[in-house]
């Protein structure tokens, strides 16, 4: 079709490039005049490309259209009027010039909310869902019949701006392309608007933004959020206007601790604290806002209220000085309108908007020996004066950020005070979830609450996917030297060596692990874990190809390594700490930036692992902890277009559902360590000592919670009965008991749900006629222990025989003497490939076997030898991927061919 492009913005930039790429042909674009000699980017695309730009300041003139504007517009002669972020009053004659008419875009689910403020007043009324309208354009604008809605969830905390950025803007360019394809098949609909419902609310001005305070605080919180950034919510403070920025509602009975601060109108006063300032309404509930912004266009964080007039002007040095005039320079090429800047000049008064704000911190980072400023840095120094006192208090490090406040909490255990975060990590610091949620997370060794832990909800994921995002693509980590990355990640593994003994207690409270395994094995490999890819960062390398000359030219191809960007991972609760290393070391080493979600009944590892990134210098934003249930939060980072990389451990059912969502959100990539069913086939010639001893590490080790037990030991008929026998003898010989206890062999498992899934899973066994020879009971003792478990005569139609039990169960079946085919066949009968093992003197019957094995693991005479130079992950249903050894790199990187002719 022959289309008009009537709008303006970078949302009317996206839509027309979209329609260009669906084969339409732009006759004209018309869009507003240049401002401050800046032409809108819509009209910057379209005139790159030779498409007739025509920048109208208006249409009408006293009511009627001006002809001579008409005449222009109807000459291009188009079929269809697409009018995304239209500004402009629009005359009939125009609207209904073209054989198709116009559709127009709207941000709202027409009818309600018509009017220019409609995203305000959806988050202002609190509306839990929001979208937006393609409708066909008519008199009223806004009126006329629907062609296409699309909605989405509004989220407690959304603003203008992250609603826009997470669905209106994306979504919005698609929409209305939709909409242009159902012209073009025929196909689009006109459905009148109904007039129940339709609402219509002034454009929010700053007269009009005033807060209310004689109301609850949720409608506070949404009349701050509604105006969040433009106009802005505002009210009167120590008798100045004071505008609200960054509101958030508080699900927390208990007032906290601050400074209080007389609010004219406000049915008590507000307190500065250290996170913001709270606020309350007339129902005496709290509601917090993050920043403040004063008359003259100074912007502080709202915590630091009190301490604004304290701040001291610092002296500069002649070099300083030779700075600051040099920033004057870059103050006058952007402000060209202003004859001298003055230290008194304010950035934004003299006329400078967002993409200005960009421009300088880029000119900052040239000229500022990479300084690194933020946008927000900016507006929180708006005169020059103020403007340099900060760069020079960055520039001397004299502006570091605040000490990292924890609110811990505190347990004497195992001869020591264990201190442990217990709030989401974003962004370089632990904050509460939205809404203040939490839950507990509980000790399985007596089933008693250890300390409540802030429970992410998915803003939370939002927000930790921002921060990652900001710091891969602006911050420090983006930019670092690899060699410098490995000296960060370094220094972390020598900190959580440090901390291993702290790291181990918790390990051992949080999730039942024995502490001296805990020590050695989800302590230590992730301490080495660390330190083998910290060495892997200034070893990532492309190469050179040959590839066919075009001569007389001649041609270099060659590869890079390049980071993914933002990757999500989500891991299990049996090995909290070792399981975030395997996937975290790899990710960081490639220089990727993380959002990590634990197991929501073990989080408190990553959370002390959290606190040590930034006593490692590892920048803000790099990694984000979000304790949380994976449906919920799991579920985001799958669907979250910023993300473009989700490695899982888990189950298998939840894979394939992570597999697709991530398939459907943005095809990221995808790695997964599944679920197992290892078989361990021991031969009668095996070392019988050994076999028994590997054989119990095989499905005791750490209580059975082992991604890679052996799930079904297929025993040679001429030893089956002996090796059961001793077996046995070495199961009544393990002591149970307190995991702390240094003489402990078993510990609780991780929770109750799984203890009762394990007796369940026994009970199974029974009733299927395998016999049960020791265990398959609860301990009687406080706590989630599970007797050491051993079943034979397990046939291979048997529920126990094909499912994996992830306890300590042992799963014992005969083999025919002598019937190596035949075993291995049965021990490959399973969709399950994570690892397998073999016991066996003969070594050509043992490369055959471990040829044979259909998995991605097989030990030979040993079990449970894994390395972190070795590549660890499963065939078939248990996984695609790898963890560890140089492998799990390219889990984490992705390669970029150029190719160049000289």
């Amino acid at each position: 079709m022959k289309i008009a492009v009537i709008g303006q913005s970078l949302f009317g930039q996206e839509v027309y490039k979209e329609l260009r790429k669906e084969g339409h042909t732009i006759v004209g674009v018309f869009t507003v005049p240049d401002k401050d000699g800046k032409a809108d980017p819509l009209a910057t695309e379209a005139e790159n490309d030779g498409v007739p730009v025509f920048k109208f300041p208006r249409w009408r003139l006293k009511g009627k259209a001006i002809e001579e504007v008409l005449n222009q517009y109807r000459a291009v002669g188009p079929e269809l009027n697409v009018m995304p972020f239209c500004s402009q009053f629009i005359p009939m004659e125009a609207i209904d010039f073209p054989k198709h008419g116009s559709i127009i875009y709207h941000p709202s689910l027409l009818p309600r909310h018509r009017g220019a403020s409609a995203i305000n007043w959806t988050l202002i009324h609190g509306d839990k869902k929001g979208g937006f309208t393609v409708f066909w354009a008519d008199e009223g604008l806004d009126t006329g019949p629907f062609l296409l809605q699309r909605e989405c969830e509004v989220y407690p905390d959304d603003t203008v701006n992250t609603i826009y950025k997470r669905f209106l803007f994306p979504e919005g360019i698609k929409g209305t392309v939709d909409a242009v394809r159902l012209i073009a098949e025929g196909k689009a609909p006109r459905i009148i608007q109904p007039e129940e419902g339709a609402t219509y609310e002034g454009i929010q001005k700053k007269d009009n933004a005033k807060i209310n305070w004689d109301q609850p605080a949720e409608a506070i919180h949404n009349w701050i959020r509604g105006n969040d950034k433009v106009p802005g919510a505002w009210a009167e403070v120590d008798g100045q206007k004071v505008t609200f920025y960054g509101s958030s509602l508080v699900d927390n009975d208990a007032t906290p601790n601050g400074q209080p601060l007389e609010i004219p109108g406000a049915s008590k006063p507000g307190l500065v604290t250290k996170n913001g300032l709270v606020l309350f309404g007339n129902d005496g509930k709290p509601l917090i806002v993050r920043n403040l912004q004063f008359e003259d266009g100074k912007m502080i964080a709202a915590s630091q209220y009190f301490k604004a007039a304290e701040s001291t002007t610092v002296e500069l040095t002649e070099e300083e000085r030779s700075f600051a005039e040099e920033m004057r320079g870059v103050w006058k090429g952007i402000l060209s309108n202003v004859e001298e800047i003055e230290d008194s000049t304010d950035f934004f008064k003299s006329g400078a908007a967002s993409m200005d704000v960009v421009r300088l911190v880029e000119e900052v980072k040239l000229r500022g020996s990479g300084l690194q400023l933020q946008n927000e840095d900016v507006y929180m120094a708006t005169t020059f004066q103020e403007f340099i006192q900060m760069l020079v208090r960055k520039l001397r490090g004299e502006d570091e950020e605040e000490e990292m406040v924890i609110d811990y909490a505190d347990r004497n255990v195992n001869n020591m005070t264990v201190r442990m975060p217990h709030q989401l990590f974003i962004n370089g610091q632990f904050v509460d979830a939205e809404g203040g949620k939490t839950y507990q997370t509980i000790n399985p060794n007596d089933g008693t609450a250890i300390c409540n832990v802030s429970l992410a909800q998915v803003s939370d994921v939002d927000k930790a996917v921002a921060a990652a995002k900001e710091a891969f693509e602006n911050g420090e980590w983006g930019k670092m030297n690899p060699r410098d990355r490995g000296r960060l990640i370094y220094k972390l593994a020598d900190l959580m060596e440090e901390h291993q003994e702290e790291l181990a207690t918790i390990e051992s409270i949080d999730s039942g692990a024995v502490y001296t395994l805990a020590l050695k094995t989800h302590i230590g490999m992730s301490i080495q874990t660390f330190r083998y890819f910290a060495g892997w960062c200034d070893k990532i390398q492309g190469c050179t190809i040959p590839i066919n000359q075009a001569r007389p030219n001649r041609n270099l191809t060659f590869t890079k390594r390049e980071p993914i960007g933002v990757c999500a991972i989500v891991i299990p609760w049996n090995y909290p700490l070792m399981m975030l290393a395997w996937k975290t070391a790899a990710c960081l080493a490639a220089g990727n930036t993380v959002v990590l979600k634990p197991a929501q009944v073990t989080p408190l590892t990553a959370l002390k692992f959290a606190e040590l990134t930034v006593k490692a210098g590892i920048p803000k934003g790099v990694v984000n902890i979000l304790p949380g249930a994976g449906s919920l939060v799991g579920q985001r980072m799958s669907d979250h277009p910023d993300i473009r990389k989700l490695g899982f451990t888990g189950s298998t059912p939840i894979g394939k559902q992570i597999m697709k969502s991530c398939a459907l959100s943005n095809v990221k990539k995808v790695s997964l360590e599944l679920g197992g069913k290892s078989p361990l086939i021991i031969f009668s010639d095996c070392d019988m000592d050994k076999a028994v001893r590997m054989g119990m590490s095989s499905v005791f080790f750490n209580k059975g919670e082992n991604c890679i037990a052996a799930g079904r030991l297929f025993v040679e008929e001429s030893i089956h009965d002996l090796f059961v026998k001793r077996v046995v003898e070495e199961v009544k010989k393990m002591k149970t008991g307190d995991p702390l206890d240094r003489a402990t062999d078993h510990g609780p498992q991780n929770h109750k749900a799984h203890l009762d899934k394990l007796v369940q899973y026994s009970q199974v066994g029974q009733k299927e006629g395998a016999t049960l020879v020791c265990g398959g009971k609860q301990v009687p003792r406080p706590g989630f222990f599970f007797e050491p478990t051993v079943f034979t005569n397990v046939e291979d139609h048997m529920y126990i025989a094909k499912e994996e039990s992830f306890g300590p169960i042992m799963i014992i079946s005969k083999f025919k003497e002598g019937d190596v085919d035949g075993v291995l066949k049965r021990a490959n009968d399973t969709e399950f490939g994570l690892a397998s093992g073999v016991f066996t003197r003969d070594i050509n019957k043992a490369m055959y076997v471990s040829e044979k094995l259909q998995a991605g693991t097989v030990f030979v005479n040993t079990y449970n030898k894994t390395d972190v130079a070795s590549p660890f992950g499963g065939f078939k249903q248990s996984g695609i991927g790898k963890d560890l050894g140089e492998e799990a790199l390219n889990e984490y990187l992705k390669t970029k061919a150029v190719t160049i002719e000289y």
